[in-house]
């Protein structure tokens, strides 16, 4: 099945060595490989977030028997590998940005959802009683020049006013003294609702609940066919066994196997995304930089970073990745992450490096994410396009297709801006050389902003 990157990014049988996976805890379910011909109701391909919720929610909320395949182990994607951030986003653009581009009630919408998703995630983790290890209860955007701070206070009226966040401007002294320090740090913007957690736990954890709800699990278990009969019955077709359903959830996000339904290619770009975490800081090397608190952190480059302290004083520190996806270009982005960590926080510039792993996040065409059902097949459902937050809109977005399975009508919540599927990039083929471009001319900006 051809891929975009390297297929050093789809080896299905190897967990990433993250500090999430070495963290995780055992799994309280069993998701033993398709080895047999099944049924269900309900077919989902992907055992992430978005597959996982669809599954939960359509099995304990609707009593819709559901059934996982997943290429790797549960949560073996982005969903068990993110930087655990748990925030209102989604889009390519800014709220101001999106505004513009969709008119005010449309992107006012579009954040009550995302307000909502947040706060879905919380409530699952109460009701399932999921050990995901929540921290923090704001994000903070760092200013990275005198003139993304200006940027920031244009930005917060917006996000206030018009969007519905919790949202303040905190000068460079006050962000010192409350939050955290670094060589680039002008000034913050501070919204809420935000929080951190473990993602892996998470996923886990969604995997249990659902499992204990009724749903089936299978890793290992990744879909190398997909046809369907003259009767609308869908035949998903892995090495061990087949799963047959009148309807199908697509949830594979930026490991999307294109290939399987050609409605879905070209549709999508996938963005490495890779992160390094330090061994556990002392107090005296947290104060040495002015860290001080649990709040998970960006900073307003257009090429972002995302960082956070994690509950061990472990430092978190992600960013983006090469273009394709080769060993050497993982090793090389791990160097240049470092680098720009020890750069930001020289007082860390002898901590040392515990883990480190990649993995890739999606963008769309359209900036935003992509809900509904295509145009030739009212039995398949898709979601995908979170541009790297999909904790909370891959769990609302499951939520919102099994509502929609189990009551037989696209339901009222669904923001107009993410309804139905995305348009494609114009000559797919190109996509990376198109990417490759769009980051150098991310990283010229960001050096002059």
């Amino acid at each position: 099945m051809r891929r975009i990157f390297d297929d050093n990014l789809y080896q299905f049988d190897l967990p990433q060595p993250s500090y999430w996976e070495a963290t995780a805890g055992s799994p309280q379910f069993d998701a033993a490989p398709l080895r047999s011909d099944e049924q269900a109701d309900v077919a989902i391909i992907g055992g992430g977030y978005t597959g996982l919720s669809a599954a939960l929610h359509l099995a304990r909320d609707h009593g819709v028997e559901a059934c996982v395949v997943d290429a790797g182990h549960i949560g073996w994607g982005a969903s068990g590998r993110n930087g655990g951030f748990c925030c209102p986003g989604g889009t390519g653009v800014r709220g101001a940005e999106l505004v513009r581009l969709v008119g005010v009630d449309a992107a006012r919408q579009y954040y009550e959802a995302q307000i909502q998703a947040v706060e879905l995630v919380r409530q699952l983790a109460r009701d399932e009683d999921i050990d995901y290890r929540a921290c923090g209860n704001a994000e903070i955007e760092l200013a990275h020049t005198p003139r993304a701070f200006m940027r920031l206070q244009r930005e917060v009226e917006v996000l206030r006013e018009t969007l519905g966040l919790q949202a303040e401007i905190v000068s460079s002294e006050e962000c010192r003294e409350r939050f955290c320090d670094s060589t680039e740090q002008f000034g913050a913007l501070v919204t809420r609702p935000a929080f951190g957690l473990h993602p892996l736990r998470y996923c886990l954890g969604l995997a249990a609940a659902a499992a204990r709800h009724g749903a089936r699990l299978h890793g290992h278990s990744e879909v190398v066919e997909w046809t369907k009969n003259g009767a609308g019955m869908h035949r998903l077709v892995t090495r061990g066994g087949t799963l047959s359903a009148r309807k199908v959830i697509f949830a594979t996000n930026g490991f999307m196997p294109e290939a399987l339904a050609p409605c879905f290619a070209g549709r999508t770009i996938p963005v490495i995304s890779a992160i390094v975490v330090t061994r556990p800081l002392s107090e005296d090397e947290k104060r040495a930089q002015g860290w001080a608190t649990e709040h998970t952190v960006i900073n307003s480059r257009r090429i972002l970073n995302y960082f956070r302290l994690l509950p061990d004083n472990r430092f978190l520190f992600g960013g983006r990745g090469d273009v394709n996806g080769s060993a050497a270009g993982e090793s090389r982005t791990y160097e240049g992450l470092t680098s720009l960590l020890r750069r930001l926080w020289p007082a860390w510039s002898d901590v040392e490096i515990d883990y480190r792993w990649h993995g890739l996040i999606c963008m769309t065409a359209s900036t935003r994410p992509s809900i509904g059902r295509p145009d030739n097949d009212d039995g398949v459902y898709f979601g995908f396009g979170y541009h790297g937050n999909g904790v909370n809109n891959a769990t609302w977005t499951g939520k919102q297709i099994a509502d929609w399975i189990a009551r037989g009508r696209e339901p009222d919540s669904l923001p107009d801006i993410v309804r139905g599927l995305c348009r494609k990039y114009p000559l797919p083929r190109l996509r990376r050389p198109y990417l490759r471009l769009a980051l150098a001319v991310a990283r010229q900006v960001d050096r002059f902003s």
